[in-house]
């Protein structure tokens, strides 16, 4: 019955230290719904006809823009996180197509290569079998987010420089659609590869709305978004459309400079939250190491391993409250 218990311990601490730390790594929610908050702070409460049944007056043009900005938003958001909770919307952000069907696979591969790896060492197959389902369900969506974020990131860099191109084409007297083919031809991946759909889309008869909506949904950044909302106003009501999308770029710049002063300012409480994070596991496995038999009566007296379960609870609670704390969104 101890050994079965300290199986049972080792396997339940394996997955919770795998899933805890790819969890914190994978990242977060990206705030779509304080935008919409704030742009409802923005647009203001109720409409149409007062306390006392009497008709407002008419809204003006720049009610109706705001109100027109943030159904934008709201739609926007709604595509946001149905994009995040779908495998397939994962895959394509990270530029690996969509087959799900080999995603899942290959974690089934990865498990398996897990759970042998256990059984080679002697291990126990309990232990094998909490390692491998964490490994199968934890690790590939942790890669993939990675590899999602590391895109994305690529993507967001280079933007500023997609919409100085397309206001120096307009002034220069090139129509929209044959600056985006300049993005598509001119610039690197990832930045080219979607700029390419989104030509190649209206190229087909798709709308400028719906190609960009294809676009959202390959690249759900706000930097993209934000760009959906300035054409499809313009589209609608007008303006000047260097202007518009020159601001924009000034927007975007300044987002990258203040990301870049918040990940500088939250640098140290980062580290510290990895040091402390890695100090009780890499402390234990020192003492393993040293004086094993000073460990032992953790795994084998029912007190320790109560001790060790509410260990294992605390260390994923702090986990989690640290990712919270250093997770910084604006």
């Amino acid at each position: 019955m101890g050994s079965t218990l300290v199986t049972l311990l080792i396997a339940v601490l394996g997955f919770i230290t795998i899933a805890g730390v790819g969890f914190a790594l994978a990242g977060g929610d990206n705030g779509q719904a304080k935008t919409v908050k704030r742009a409802q702070s923005i647009v203001g409460g109720g409409e149409g006809r007062s306390a006392d049944g009497r008709r407002r007056p008419a809204v003006s043009a720049q009610e109706q823009r705001r109100r027109q900005i943030l159904e934008t938003l709201r739609d926007q958001d709604r595509k946001q996180k149905k994009a995040t909770l779908s495998i397939r919307a994962k895959l394509q952000q990270a530029g690996l197509g969509d087959n799900v069907r080999m995603f899942w696979i290959a974690s089934g591969v990865t498990g398996l290569l897990v759970l042998l790896v256990v059984v080679v060492l002697q291990q126990s197959p309990l232990i094998g079998l909490g390692l491998g389902f964490a490994a199968a369900f934890g690790l590939p969506r942790w890669v993939l987010g990675l590899l999602v974020a590391r895109r994305v990131k690529k993507f967001t860099e280079v933007f500023p420089d997609a919409m100085d191109i397309i206001t120096r084409g307009i002034k220069s007297g090139l129509p929209v659609h044959d600056s985006l083919r300049v993005i598509a031809r001119e610039t690197s991946e990832p930045m080219a590869g979607q700029f390419n759909r989104l030509v190649e889309g209206i190229s087909m008869g798709v709308s400028m709305d719906q190609a960009l909506d294809r676009m959202y949904e390959q690249m759900p950044t706000p930097e993209v978004r934000f760009f959906s909302i300035v054409l499809a106003i313009q589209s609608k009501t007008g303006g000047n459309l260097a202007e518009a999308l020159g601001n924009l770029s000034t927007v975007i710049r300044a987002r990258k400079l203040m990301r870049e002063k918040i990940k500088a300012l939250s640098g140290e409480a980062v580290a510290s939250a990895w040091i402390i994070g890695s100090l009780p596991p890499g402390v234990m496995g020192l003492i393993w190491l040293t004086a094993p038999a000073y460990m032992t009566p953790l795994f084998v007296d029912p007190r320790g391993q109560v001790m060790l379960m509410g260990g294992a609870f605390w260390m994923a609670m702090g986990i989690l409250t640290m990712r919270k704390m250093i997770n910084f969104k604006f």
